[in-house]
């Protein structure tokens, strides 16, 4: 029987958005719940009974008549951030126990000679970090016998101490994982029941250091991970969910639960990753493929771009001052939300985050208890937020509560009305935003004015056009759905898997093109089994290779993505030049002369999923009859108010238009349009937003 719905969710800071997808008719609905930190499933909960209330099923119903539910999840991220992920030991050769505390004998960029920046807090403390003797040469040849006795001395401590998780990472393992293979089943043997992280098996990659990090990273968060999966799905298969929950990666697609406690490193982007997939998704019908995705939440604000319909892939970064080599989205992060709080600093200048009231007690407006002004308040006060509240009323505001948060906390530090010290929170949050979006652009040589815009998370729609405004950026598609766009991009995406291996090569030979060519065999055996494992057909599987490349005598590599054909001394010549042309566009030169060498190969598999019926919006009546009234909004520094008109975005139709200043109340988001600025709505469902022509 062919189901009827599919199910994304995005657990995030503050709220937790659910995106239902009708697969016959494409319909697409979101709700929000608010998140649960002390235990995410029951936001799941909460979440599927406001589902279940307003399609007049249960919530069993529900989830038996999806083909997918879709998870991503910052249960990973928050254990990083915190340092609240399992007690873990790690196992490595003798004399590189500090390796991961070295860190390649520098800080990172940014604090390289900050001699006051502290080191980072250890994952693994220094009595958990156990050498063995044994050494492995950089030609795979064995150099000293791995001693057992060690390995078992190693588990004995970790028996002792509690150890929940252990990290195996020995020097050239990648060439030979002989004794890596050995140390595990001791480790199985010893230690049933903990979580084993392999670190040849994890990241097959040349660099030690990057290789032991992140299999530290992932032997850390293994036990939350596991934890979280292992609720959600006992939950929804007790409501009798037909195919298992499928978890979002920060590679940018799905994968099953048993895949993210084995690769829990591939959990801590989850929820932003999918942002570029939805942003690339609503500006298709717009034939736009450069495109800045920006998703202000109620505690971050994350920021992707794609250029020509690719997005970035970052790899061997650090990441919350953790080396990580596997392929994650490029995502910017910065403290910036709905619930940053408002603060005047020594120099008595006012700064916003990137400490948060997240939900617990979140803003002052939500009347929870909380007392220190946010951008929430800020907008409240400007007159951008209905005072009567958000999600259609369900969640109460108190104008009284947000101006008092901003007068004490604020204002009469400063001297200053209330309107005016609100205005300033609002401009320095959008500097701070726009900081990011040129990080991402700019500093990395793009052109923001050849993108267009695209809004997602809550709280992004109010201070969306002041962002183009400020970027020089002149179109905006803000989607209907913008709130939940993250949970949006998870059910339109297909299940992805990374498979490496390190082939350190002159391209140079026939021999060197054979075992490059075998190599991709054998990794993309895996990977095809892997999918067929899960239940796909080898018409639904799809395969993308690339190589890290470097000129010999380079210290640092590149990526090259290449076609899906034989590696041999024909094709070899077209690889070769792909890294001359990629090389050029990072560098500004190419070396075309000189020998080139392959230091990592990767295959990326992709199991194609069936995507749901796109919606369509029918035509509406013009916009002055979704008129619901007039409020007074601030659009200057001054504090100066103006009448401007408020449209309930439920009741406008594919062609309505709005010139600014004005505010369109959508049920889970407010969008305002600055003066200068107009926005019309497509049958897509979704927003266009321009300068208006003077």
């Amino acid at each position: 029987m062919r189901t009827t719905y599919r199910l994304g969710i995005d657990a995030g800071g503050t709220f937790t958005d659910f995106v239902v997808a009708n697969r016959n008719t494409g319909d697409v609905k979101l709700f929000k719940a608010l998140s649960t930190p002390s235990d995410p499933t029951k936001a799941i909960e909460n979440g599927l009974k406001l589902i279940a209330d307003d399609f007049g099923i249960t919530p069993a119903g529900l989830v038996s008549d999806c083909d997918l539910c879709i998870n991503g999840t910052t249960v990973g991220l928050n254990a990083l951030i915190t340092h609240r992920g399992g007690k873990t030991g790690l196992i490595c050769t003798a004399g590189h126990e500090d390796s991961i505390e070295i860190r390649n004998g520098h800080k990172e960029d940014g604090f390289r000679y900050d001699p006051e920046y502290p080191a980072a807090t250890m994952l693994v403390p220094r009595y958990l970090r156990k050498g063995v003797r044994e050494r492995v040469l950089s030609d795979g040849s064995v150099r000293v016998a791995m001693d057992d006795g060690d390995v078992r001395a190693a588990c004995e401590l970790f028996a002792k101490e509690g150890v929940e998780t252990v990290a195996i990472s020995f020097v050239w393992s990648v060439l030979n994982p002989e004794h890596e293979r050995r140390a595990a089943e001791i480790v199985r043997k010893m230690l049933p029941n903990a979580i084993l992280t392999v670190g040849s098996e994890l990241y097959p990659q040349v660099r030690e250091y990057t290789r032991t990090s992140t299999a530290v990273v992932n032997a850390y968060l293994a036990p939350v991970m596991r934890k979280y999966v292992k609720a959600v799905d006992a939950y929804f298969r007790s409501l009798g969910a037909k195919q298992p929950v499928r978890y979002f990666q920060s590679n940018g697609g799905l994968a099953i639960g048993q895949a993210m406690t084995d690769r829990s490193v591939y959990a801590i982007n989850s929820g932003p990753a999918s942002a570029p997939q939805a942003g690339l998704y609503v500006s298709a019908p717009f034939k736009k493929k450069n495109v800045i995705t920006v998703d202000m939440g109620g505690t971050s604000f994350d920021i992707t771009l794609t250029k020509d319909g690719h997005t970035n892939l970052n790899k061997n970064i650090d990441f919350l001052r953790y080396r990580i080599g596997v392929p994650m989205i490029q995502v910017e992060t910065l403290g910036a939300g709905g619930g940053s709080i408002g603060w005047i600093d020594s120099l008595g200048l006012i700064q916003v985050g990137p400490q948060s009231a997240g939900s617990e007690p979140g803003p002052a407006c939500y009347g929870q208890g909380g007392t220190e002004p946010t951008t929430s308040d800020a907008n409240l006060v400007l007159g951008y937020l209905n005072p009567d509240g958000l999600l259609g009323g369900k969640l109460p505001l108190d104008l009284e509560k947000a101006k008092k948060a901003i007068k004490t906390k604020v204002a009469d530090k400063l001297g200053i009305p209330v309107e005016r010290a609100a205005y300033g929170m609002y401009t320095i949050v959008n500097n701070n935003m726009v900081n990011g979006i040129r990080r991402v652009s700019v500093e990395r040589g793009y052109d923001p004015r050849d993108f267009v815009l695209v809004g997602a998370g809550g709280a992004t729609a109010a201070h969306i056009t002041a962002l183009a405004r400020e970027m020089g950026i002149d179109t905006i598609i803000l989607p209907k759905l913008a709130s939940g766009l993250c949970a949006f991009g998870q059910i339109i995406s297909d299940v992805k898997y990374n498979y490496m291996a390190t082939a350190p090569l002159r391209l140079d030979n026939a021999a060197a093109c054979k075992r490059i060519d075998r190599l991709f065999g054998e990794i993309e055996k895996q990977g095809v089994a892997h999918l067929k494992t899960d239940g796909f057909k080898a018409g639904q599987i799809d395969v993308k290779r690339s190589l890290d490349m470097r000129y010999v005598g380079q210290v640092h590599e590149c990526t090259v993505d290449i076609g899906a054909f034989p590696i041999n001394e024909k094709t070899i010549e077209k690889v070769k030049d792909a890294f001359h042309r990629r090389h050029e566009e990072l560098y500004t030169y190419s070396e075309r002369h000189n020998a080139v060498e392959v230091v990592n190969i990767e295959s990326t598999l992709y199991g194609r999923i069936g995507k749901p019926k796109a919606p369509k919006l029918k035509k509406g009546a013009p916009a002055a009859k979704a008129l619901k009234g007039y409020r007074r909004a601030i659009f200057e520094a001054s504090g100066k108010s103006a009448k401007t008109p408020v449209y309930d975005g439920a009741r406008l139709g594919a062609g309505a238009s709005i010139a600014g200043p004005a505010i369109i109340e959508e049920v889970t988001t407010t969008i305002v349009i600055e003066p200068g600025w107009t926005a019309a709505l497509d049958a897509s469902g979704s927003y266009v937003i321009t300068q208006s022509k003077r």
